[in-house]
């Protein structure tokens, strides 16, 4: 069964704890470029102690369901004894709905002790993104999730600045300022989680908010909450870590995507990135590939979470790119 730190990041055991993805009002949704999500496309994610005959149960239950499998992967690990798997399929009943499923997948579930989510393959993962100053992850995720390249609805952007309110409002999404200092932390923090089920939230993104989330906080979003940085920690810390790097002469620059803890940047890891440079770089070219970095970085954990490719595996996440 699972560990301390497994249930931490348990925010569903069964589907239907968390609002209903894909029931999204039109705010926050990118305009129509292509063909709507299949009806008839499912997504069923698993995790749960390894043993004989999970996959035969699987792929019966999906005969049973006239189902079809467009993709499917796993992942046994011998150190922890869990297995993990994700499969795409699809059915050709009509008869066959989310609801059906997920009733008779149930008993499954519990004979293997599972812990399992099972949605429609296009359903869209409701997202708040947080921001500070530093405005290149914010700018790259809007980009991408306005040309469709994200499975995501973005219904606000919370800032603790006012820097990003006009590029929030030419995107037509909300723009939530909520200022922070040492005497109002707490009540931002309760106003944030507020946000966060008046908007029937699944995903809080990080896109360099640079506010340390209290401990409570960090559990409230546990497991639903994606942080970047860039992966100097611990050799720069501080301010300008680019410029510190710059001045002992780095050769490579990197930035990883991880899930939000209390162990401020510990966090189990989603996907790392690294870019080369040299003795010719000054230190704004520096700050510029590490930007890069960032976002590329940070867009690739926001889209694998929101496709339910990454699964907690205690202190590690396993992802099924």
């Amino acid at each position: 069964m699972d560990t301390a730190d497994d249930a931490a990041f348990d925010s569903v055991l069964e589907p239907g704890q968390l609002p209903a993805l894909g029931a999204s009002p039109t705010l926050g949704v990118p305009p129509a470029l292509g063909p709507p999500p299949a009806l008839n496309e499912f997504v069923l994610t698993l995790r749960c102690p390894d043993r004989p005959a999970i996959v035969h149960a699987v792929s019966g239950f999906l005969v049973q369901q006239s189902g079809n499998i467009i993709e499917s992967q796993q992942y046994g690990d011998a150190e922890t004894g869990r297995f993990f798997m994700r499969v795409h399929f699809e059915t050709s009943q009509p008869e066959v709905t989310l609801e059906t499923l997920r009733s008779a997948f149930g008993p499954i579930a519990r004979d293997f002790f599972m812990h399992w989510e099972l949605w429609l393959a296009g359903a869209r993962y409701r997202t708040l993104i947080m921001v500070s100053r530093f405005g290149h992850c914010l700018n790259d995720l809007l980009f991408r999730w306005a040309t469709g390249s994200l499975q995501i609805d973005i219904p606000a952007i919370v800032s603790n600045h006012r820097d990003f309110e006009r590029l929030a409002d030419s995107y037509g999404i909300p723009f939530h300022h909520i200022p922070v200092t040492a005497d109002s932390k707490a009540a931002a923090e309760e106003k944030l989680l507020g946000l966060v089920g008046d908007l029937n939230i699944h995903l809080v993104v990080l896109a360099r908010y640079m506010q340390v989330l209290s401990d409570d906080t960090c559990r409230r979003l546990a497991g639903r909450a994606i942080n970047i940085h860039h992966s100097f920690l611990p050799s720069f810390k501080g301010a300008k870590p680019y410029h510190q790097a710059h001045s002992r002469g780095v050769k490579l620059i990197g930035a990883t995507a991880h899930y939000v803890t209390s162990d401020l940047d510990e966090g189990p890891i989603i996907e790392q990135d690294v870019a080369r440079v040299d003795h010719g770089f000054t230190a704004s070219e520096l700050v510029a590939a590490g930007r890069d970095v960032e976002s590329q970085v940070l867009s690739r954990a926001v889209r694998w979470h929101s496709e339910t490719r990454v699964m907690l595996n205690g202190s590690k996440a396993v992802v099924f790119r």
